[in-house]
């Protein structure tokens, strides 16, 4: 790897599975000092054992990145261990599938407060430490969902373009503090959730199949391919990038 993070300390919400353990093996291999934050707790323990058996640095916090409380400890302990986070991925989130009008208000309030507070939380949280270290990098994962309505996701449609306007609006109001934020929005991934969310959406008669699948995107994304976009954006190499979307879906939305 060619340490193109070295020197940062990372954190990386929901990095315990999917796509934010491919990322935090990624961070770490090129350098950052990472943090696992997670609500599962083992599986984030064992993932930040894995990488210092490697030989790299990483540590965790079990929080449930909804809870103000829990995130501003999450994020001292991040500090405390590796100083303060000059990387975030907003990367934890969920889903609903259902009709729109069998949804809940306890659902709404769910997704709500797992897809949008978080980040909210995460954000304001890490921002002061990367203001008084001189600038930072954010990523928050949105979604082809932001821009690309999917039937029987009204909730999660509306969360991800939620994401979209808050990555864009934090890198607005920031840009002069040398803080860029992005979004990484990808298409239908091949994790637990995204397999999850496809077995879903069949039930409810979506058409999902692997030709489908196929015609809109070519394939299932791999979770590597995100971390990789992630990767780019929180990296020098993207150092005027700001305020953007980046789609990791092979062209489904330009169709």
């Amino acid at each position: 790897m060619s340490q193109r993070l070295a020197g940062h300390s990372a954190l990386i919400s929901g990095g315990a599975s999917g796509c934010g353990a491919a990322a935090a093996r990624l961070f770490a291999a090129e350098g950052a000092k990472v943090t696992i934050v997670d609500v599962q707790a083992d599986v984030a323990a064992n993932l930040a054992a894995e990488l210092r058996a490697a030989g790299l640095q990483a540590t965790h916090a079990v929080a449930d990145v909804s809870k103000r409380d829990q995130v501003e400890a999450a994020v001292a302990h991040a500090s405390a261990t590796f100083g303060p986070p000059t990387i975030l991925f907003n990367h934890a989130g969920t889903i609903v599938v259902k009709p729109f009008l069998e949804t809940t208000d306890d659902e709404y309030d769910r997704l709500m407060d797992i897809n949008v507070r978080s980040m909210f939380l995460m954000t304001r949280a890490v921002l002061p430490g990367m203001i008084a270290a001189g600038g930072g990098r954010i990523v928050c994962t949105s979604s082809i969902s932001a821009v690309a309505a999917t039937p029987n996701e009204v909730l999660y449609n509306l969360t991800k373009g939620a994401v979209h306007m808050f990555a864009r609006a934090i890198a607005v109001e920031f840009r002069d503090r040398h803080i860029r934020c992005n979004a990484v929005c990808p298409g239908f991934i091949e994790t637990p959730h995204g397999l999850r969310e496809v077995e879903a959406l069949t039930q409810y008669g979506v058409d999902v199949s692997e030709a489908a699948m196929r015609a809109a995107q070519g394939r299932m994304c791999r979770p590597e391919e995100v971390a990789s976009a992630a990767l780019f954006l929180v990296s020098d190499e993207s150092s005027f990038v700001n305020g953007t979307h980046l789609f990791v879906d092979n062209g489904f939305t330009a169709v």
